[in-house]
């Protein structure tokens, strides 16, 4: 698990039984022998994206939260003690991966606190997903955002830490601007499990869509049985548009991961839904999306105007039409051959504007020379070989 011991799962009503105490006795049994107790989950909870998961682990000594990806931890920090803090860091435990005892000068309990109850525990997710805060009877107890990287010496907030240690910053000191973060996610996860919250945007946002486009036809689900919830809308073609145009509703019901790490002021980039213009059959051209639309949250990044993101199968199996191996989203498609893109502007979702990107399929070779040179010169190189931004499932 990262740099401490393989997380020992706890058994429902291990240690949500009896006194508080009977937590430490039991880590402290558990360790026979050994120099350091082994380490019990009080909490362990997976983000509603799947891209993320939260472990809580108490050694009778301290208890500490990671944050893991798919494969290992990422991010750590510390959140209390429970025995007397030291002069200094062990560094005894850390060789051997653990979690440390606090120092007294950076602990605002240096005598140490009670062990945490796990039935008071709960986990707050960002709405991103990529970040997550950890409550205790409903407060802040510590907080990893989606910044936080152990490679990087960059931990998770945590209450009862002082100043900025390796092993922890202060939550105190970041709470002005975490707190709003934190109300935030709080308000949308309400919105988000409500009975009418999911209805109400996507009412919203077909109506924008027949407001530019036209009359709908189709509408398919576009993540079965998945978070976030994403629909997909058919545009069939009308007067002076002899294509079809299809997009995505929902994306923008949730702003995307990593954009605020990236950018200075991303309020213009957080929220954005796909569409493809095409004259291919739309049950066929909408299965692009099944791939692409939680695709930010899946992997915990983000779709920006110039990006370009590949296939992961084989290019005879593209949505598109085959030999294509990738494709490049642009949010105004203007230097390509065709008519004017439609004007899908003006939808907002809580005062952030929403951004349509359009979905031009491209070649592996196309994506490289996106990435080595940037998407102004693949755009170039596609005008300049006549290419349109309306797919017709021919690669070029």
């Amino acid at each position: 698990m990262g740099l401490y011991p393989p997380i020992i799962p706890v058994r429902k009503g291990l240690i949500t039984e009896g006194k508080r105490g009977d937590i430490y006795d039991m880590a402290i049994m558990r360790s026979g022998p050994e120099p350091f107790p082994q380490a019990v989950t009080l909490l362990d909870s997976v983000s509603p994206y799947g891209s993320r998961r939260l472990t809580v682990e108490f050694d009778g000594a301290t208890t500490a939260a990671y944050l893991h990806d798919q494969t290992a931890a990422i991010a750590a920090t510390w959140i209390a003690n429970h025995v007397r803090a030291p002069g200094t860091t062990d560094p005894a435990r850390l060789n051997a991966g653990r979690a440390p005892v606090m120092p007294a000068a950076r602990t605002r309990n240096p005598r140490g606190s009670p062990p945490l109850d796990p039935v008071n525990l709960q986990a707050l997710w960002f709405e991103e997903g990529d970040g997550v805060a950890l409550l205790d009877r409903g407060a802040p107890l510590a907080v990893i955002p989606g910044w936080s990287d152990m490679s990087r010496g960059m931990p998770g907030y945590s209450r009862d830490v002082i100043g900025q240690t390796p092993f922890s910053w202060s939550l105190e000191d970041a709470i002005e601007g975490l707190g709003p973060r934190l109300e935030r996610a709080s308000e949308f996860w309400q919105w988000r499990n409500s009975a009418s919250g999911w209805g109400k945007f996507q009412q919203a946002g077909l109506a924008h869509l027949a407001s530019r486009l036209g009359p709908g036809a189709h509408y398919w689900d576009g993540a079965p049985g998945k978070r976030p919830t994403i629909g997909i809308s058919e545009r069939p073609p009308g007067p002076g548009r002899p294509y079809t145009v299809l997009s995505t509703v929902g994306m923008s019901a949730q702003r995307m991961p990593v954009v605020e790490q990236v950018i200075d002021d991303p309020g213009d980039y957080v929220r954005i839904e796909l569409a493809v213009a095409t004259t291919l059959p739309s049950g066929v051209a909408a299965l692009v999306f099944l791939w692409l639309a939680g695709y930010p949250w899946r992997e915990v990044t983000w779709f920006g105007p110039g990006h370009s993101v590949r296939w992961p199968g084989q290019p005879a199996n593209f949505p598109l039409g085959g030999g294509y191996e990738g494709v490049l989203l642009l949010d105004d498609p203007s230097g390509l051959a065709g008519p004017p893109a439609p004007d899908l502007s003006g939808f907002s979702v809580d005062g952030d504007p929403v951004r349509w990107l359009w979905i031009i399929p491209i070649s592996e070779r196309s994506r490289l020379l996106a990435k080595e040179h940037g998407s102004a010169t693949l755009v170039s190189q596609l005008a300049a070989e006549h290419r349109g931004w309306i797919v017709s499932g021919r690669a070029g």
